[in-house]
């Protein structure tokens, strides 16, 4: 008779965190926030499967030391309090999806910048359709700003979440943004 022993897989914590423009699907390993998205969206499931495989993890409810600390920082942000995250992240993607998420990172708060400016800071100019294809791709809203990059001609351009969310985000900084401290804003 043949013996099996039951595979363990890891556990990949997932919360619920709520904001002013409704509430966000969270998952989070020790090392930090994987994946916040917005409930509703078409990629949601998608992008579950693809952390619990990348993990090789099972997404359940349970408790993670950063969902406290996210609900703080994301209450803080909507009342114009923050304009920067401290929470550690795990950026799921490709080496250009990565690089193109840090850039994102380093947009100052209430800034905008377009999908062109974009694929120049990352030395590489022709590749704006390529940097708003991983820009699609980030799973990890609002910490990673991709609502900061606009179409050169001014004009909002995609938002995974919804441009209905893309244009709050875009307005609560501008709302903001001259009480923010200058010298906290990254350039």
């Amino acid at each position: 008779m043949r013996e099996y022993k039951a595979i363990k897989k890891s556990i990949l914590a997932t919360s619920v965190i709520r904001t002013p423009l409704g509430d966000m699907f969270c998952a989070a390993t020790q090392k930090g926030i994987c994946l916040l998205s917005f409930f509703g969206q078409k990629n949601l499931e998608k992008q579950i499967q693809k952390v619990q495989v990348f993990f090789d993890a099972q997404a359940i409810p349970a408790k993670n030391k950063y969902f406290e600390c996210l609900q703080k920082e994301l209450d803080e942000y909507f009342i114009g309090k923050r304009i920067d995250f401290t929470i550690p992240l795990q950026l799921i993607g490709t080496p250009f999806q990565q690089d193109t998420w840090k850039i994102l990172m380093k947009i100052p708060y209430g800034e905008t910048i377009s999908y062109k400016e974009e694929a120049q800071l990352l030395k590489n100019p022709k590749a704006a359709r390529a940097v708003a294809n991983a820009n699609g791709q980030n799973m990890i809203s609002i910490l990673i700003p991709c609502h900061r990059i606009i179409q050169s001609d001014g004009k909002l351009g995609g938002y995974t979440g919804g441009i209905d969310k893309k244009q709050f985000l875009l307005e609560l900084e501008k709302k903001y943004y001259d009480d923010v401290p200058r010298t906290k804003h990254k350039h």
